[in-house]
């Protein structure tokens, strides 16, 4: 679980202020994020510690920003809404994310659920993501350098999984590591038509909700 996180104080976390997160969280929740849980989470976790230092001053814009390698940092919005997909299925348990990225998703998500297994290809990404993961003394997260189309099976199956690149395709991988109620949240298709979609799992079978247009980059195979 996570030490001490879900309980610290704002302050020490960084250059900005309450209010300038309360505005944040305040636009999310005008836009469709109503859980509590995901909200708070938002606003508890030190975005401005995941991008380079001539950007802080926009880290709470509810906007992606570059971070290097060919990567973004996810919109605010898009965070908390693949997050409160998951979350409304029940989704809390063991969870799968493929990309760990900057490890800002990660990071939300962490103060959610009881466990992460958080898979990234860019190794010198997932160096920098263990780092602030730790700076913010969260515990409930195993990260591990390996190709996100496999997912990661050892430690399967998985109450929900979350997909933070786009396939252009579905891994039919990903679906198979899916505990029989659980829930795969993931873009999907090429670049300028991707489409955020929540897939279901009954048993042997699935079935999907597209909740909207999205733009992500693409999802890579290999490792690097």
């Amino acid at each position: 679980m996570i030490v001490n996180a879900e309980t610290a104080p704002l302050h020490n976390l960084g250059m900005t202020s309450n209010r300038t997160r309360e505005r944040l969280v305040a636009r999310l929740g005008r836009h469709g994020i109503h859980r509590a849980d995901v909200l708070a989470a938002i606003k508890d976790t030190p975005r401005h510690w995941f991008v380079d230092e001539a950007l802080a001053g926009r880290a709470y814009e509810d906007t992606a920003l570059p971070l290097g390698f060919g990567q973004t940092i996810s919109q605010p919005y898009v965070v908390a809404l693949m997050t409160q997909a998951l979350l409304d299925h029940g989704a809390t348990g063991k969870i799968l994310e493929i990309g760990t990225g900057c490890g800002y998703q990660t990071s939300v998500l962490a103060r959610c659920v009881k466990h992460i297994v958080s898979v990234e290809r860019l190794r010198g990404l997932l160096v920098r993501a263990r780092a602030v993961l730790k700076r913010q003394h969260i515990a409930n997260v195993l990260t591990v350098h390996g190709d996100g189309f496999h997912g990661w099976p050892a430690e399967g199956p998985y109450d929900g999984i979350m997909v933070t690149a786009a396939p252009k395709q579905l891994p039919n991988a990903l679906l198979q590591q899916l505990s029989a109620t659980g829930v795969l949240v993931l873009p999907v298709g090429p670049a300028g038509n991707q489409k955020l979609v929540r897939i279901c799992r009954d048993g042997e079978g699935f079935h999907s909700v597209d909740l909207g247009a999205v733009s992500f980059v693409p999802l890579v195979k290999g490792v690097r």
